[in-house]
């Protein structure tokens, strides 16, 4: 289980961090400071301590200092005493807060100063770059006194604070790809990188192959083999060895992994990858994102998605001529509640059957054919399908996650309960659950709170939610809506006035308020393509580029003006 609300407390002269519940932080490891596998980068000029700083600014360019962590973070420790540069472990952890709040403890004066420094916990950074998201207060206690007539820092608790903006000031998030446990789908692991550029694909690879986040480690196919080993960027060609006992099928998942990781990090292709000296790919000296097009984890920015709306009890497609009502029973009732639809055309709805202890039920169907009854009960979320629309999810009664799949030969449906592991304290009624586009996240809203979980696939049965995480704490209970962007982040709709749609990454390491131009909440439905972003606010389904405008506002969806409906993407 995990903890949802910790204390950090850090005194000086202490090697001890007390926790006010459990904890999992980073291990006394050099979790991020990735260096370049082959030669030591060239010396970067080091940043130190300003002549004649006042104390209090001298431990602010400290913190500063604290977020760049070559050389044993050699620039922070420029600011300390001679005796407390050798005693100062940097690496115990890594702690992101919101801010440093600085404030001079009573009795200091002369010639030593001390400081009572406090903040607001928002993540941790891990082994490898993974951020994971934390709550709780941090406090530690600072002693300074004066060298030579200038101030040093004499006395500090072990680990590495760092404001969340030094975090983007001074790494770069990139994405990792691993397969999941079918071999058709790639998910990503993103991490934050300090490299210099030119040490990038090098540093990328070596973390490929250490493996994905132990968090996502339950979505995963498995590691890469330990043999494996990657001996460098020569000749124009990335180096590999120990891969003798991997069959074709394992070589190719391999190079699609390095490939992919590559590209998506803005490296330039084809890119040559050698085993042993030949290529890794038999028959193929360069690789390209092209080569392996069939897993791409990137959805493409060119084209419209298809947009459905479900309105006054049925659904209809937009196009250019405004809603056209689909065939068959979404578009010729009005009772359907809320749906999903696939691009393959296949769609999952809940329909409202009438008053009493099931007055809801959920059916599968195809645009142009049929439906089939699956399950009863008083009220079901939002159906969510898997990839290649193999099973479709929903919760029944805010509490029962449902996996249900069709049989192509029979056409029988098959129903079973996930299991999902939630924190100890949160037992409440799941509105919304939203698959991932691999199928390996599922993003929750519970009593208005956000919350990401790991879907772990196992022998028998439906699986189950692991690592289930809280995100974007400071949105309290003011969740309404959420569903997954094709870039892996979340978009998020609230009840706040004053942030009634806000972006979170992936590894909830941000979270940030979009247009406020057009919109008012409480924001009940948001859906997005790769180009728009659509959300259905108090009054119309609205909609929004996702790049271009200076000064975006959200728009009425043409053909849906003064329409409040449920705006559904097709993917």
């Amino acid at each position: 289980m995990k903890c949802m609300k910790r204390r950090y407390l850090a005194i000086a002269m202490s090697t001890t961090l007390l926790l006010g519940g459990c904890a999992t932080l980073p291990s006394n490891t050099d979790p991020h400071v990735l260096r370049p596998y082959q030669e030591e980068a060239p010396e970067s000029e080091i940043i130190g301590p300003i002549k004649d700083r006042e104390p209090d600014l001298l431990l602010r360019d400290f913190y500063a200092a604290s977020a760049i962590p070559t050389g044993d973070y050699e620039a922070a420790r420029a600011f300390l005493t001679e005796a407390a540069k050798p005693t100062w472990s940097a690496n115990e952890q890594t702690l992101i807060v919101d801010r440093i709040g600085l404030n001079t403890v009573s009795g200091s004066s002369g010639s030593k100063r001390s400081f009572a420094v406090h903040g607001n916990v928002v993540g941790a950074l891990g082994s490898g770059g993974v951020f994971t998201p934390e709550r709780g207060t941090y406090e530690a206690t600072l002693e300074l006194e004066q060298v030579d007539g200038q101030w040093r820092i004499s006395s500090l608790p072990p680990g590495v604070v760092m404001e969340r903006t030094e975090l983007r000031n001074q790494y770069q998030p990139y994405n990792l790809y691993f397969f999941d446990p079918t071999g058709k789908e790639l998910v990503t692991d993103r991490r934050w990188v300090y490299a210099p550029r030119d040490f990038l694909p090098s540093t990328l690879i070596s973390l490929l192959l250490e493996g994905p986040a132990s968090r996502l480690r339950p979505a995963i196919m498995g590691t890469i083999p330990s043999t494996v080993r990657y001996t460098g960027f020569e000749g124009g060609a990335y180096h590999f060895a120990g891969l003798g006992n991997m069959d074709e099928a394992a070589r190719s998942r391999f190079a699609a992994q390095v490939v992919w990781t590559l590209a998506s990090a803005g490296v330039t292709g084809p890119f040559s990858l050698l085993a042993d000296g030949e290529p890794l790919i038999t028959g193929a000296r360069e690789l390209t994102t092209d080569d392996f097009i069939d897993v791409s984890p990137v959805v493409e920015q060119v084209g419209e998605s298809t947009l459905y709306s479900l309105a006054d009890g049925h659904v209809s497609q937009i196009t250019g001529g405004g809603p056209q009502p689909v065939a068959g029973v979404l578009g010729n009732t009005h009772s359907v509640v809320t749906a999903d639809i696939s691009g393959e055309g296949q769609w999952a709805a809940v329909f409202n059957v009438g008053d009493g202890p099931e007055g809801a039920e959920l059916r599968l169907g195809q645009l142009t054919g049929g439906s089939v009854d699956v399950v009863k009960a008083e009220t079901f979320s939002r159906p969510s399908f898997e990839p290649n629309s193999k099973a479709v999810w929903t919760v029944s009664d805010g509490k029962h996650i449902l996996r249900s799949t069709q049989s192509s030969a029979t056409g029988e449906v098959t129903t079973e309960e996930v299991h999902v592991d939630l924190p100890e304290d949160v037992d409440g009624n799941i509105s919304v659950l939203r698959l991932s586009r691999s199928g390996s996240r599922v993003v929750m809203v519970i009593d208005g709170r956000l919350y990401t979980g790991i879907i772990e696939q196992r022998a028998a049965g439906a699986g189950a939610i692991v690592n289930v995480l809280e995100y974007s704490y400071e949105l309290g209970g003011s969740v309404v809506s959420a569903d997954w962007h094709p870039d892996g982040s979340l978009i998020v709709g609230t009840s706040n006035p004053a942030s009634p749609v806000m972006r979170v990454e992936q590894d909830g390491s941000s979270t940030t308020a979009l247009s406020l131009g057009n919109i008012s909440a409480p924001v009940v439905a948001v859906a997005a393509s790769p180009n728009m972003l659509y959300a259905t606010d108090a009054n119309a389904i609205l909609q929004m580029p996702v790049s271009g405008a200076d000064t975006p506002i959200w728009r009425e969806v043409p053909g849906l003006q003064g329409v409040r409906s449920l705006p559904i993407i097709a993917r």
